[in-house]
């Protein structure tokens, strides 16, 4: 019996991590443009968006140079008057940034440098709270571009955290898996 419910266990913790480990994805802002000011506008990163699918827990990259770029949060109104005078959390200023998409609903990023935002540098993009499901309705506009910018780094270092949550996932099974391996029946 012992054995029985063991192995129940192990099936809703493995069910359980899958759905977790399938759900979470990391989105480099812009790919290979990085976070930058975008030659073609913010079309530049609402284009980028508009093929994605954000779930909640997912992770966005911005690829930027620390002190050449920044991230920051804001309101809609703000995000469209580039005002930057009530963001939401703190600005970063430390590039690479990630991240992680907590809530469902619309976000707004932007550089607060310079005229930066002004030139295109921000992303709208609307988050679901699960995959396939569709985001909160709401009549705001896709994101902006961003300019060029090397992020093979960052597409690597996403790749590798992809990696590391898998791994933590296979190693907690062969834990549980070698536990119940040793019980008695």
């Amino acid at each position: 019996m012992a054995r029985l419910m063991s192995m129940a266990v192990i099936v809703v913790v493995l069910a359980a991590m899958m759905h977790y480990s399938a759900a979470q994805t990391v989105h480099v802002v812009g790919d290979s443009t990085g976070w930058t000011v975008p030659q073609g506008g913010a079309a530049t990163y609402t284009s980028w968006a508009s093929g994605k699918q954000f779930v909640v827990g997912d992770t966005l990259v911005f690829n930027f140079a620390t002190n050449a770029h920044d991230v920051a949060e804001l309101s809609k109104e703000s995000f469209d008057a580039c005002d930057f005078s009530s963001t939401i959390g703190s600005i970063i200023t430390t590039g690479p940034a990630n991240i992680t998409l907590a809530t469902a609903g619309n976000h707004y990023y932007v550089c607060t440098i310079g005229s930066h935002c002004t030139s295109g540098q921000k992303l709208a993009i609307s988050v679901s709270a699960t995959p396939g499901a569709s985001p909160p309705s709401s009549s705001t506009a896709p994101p902006p571009p961003s300019e060029g910018g090397d992020s093979s780094s960052s597409t690597v270092f996403a790749m590798l955290l992809s990696i590391v949550n898998n791994y933590k996932v296979l190693a907690i099974l062969e834990v549980l898996f070698n536990d119940l391996g040793q019980s008695e029946i």
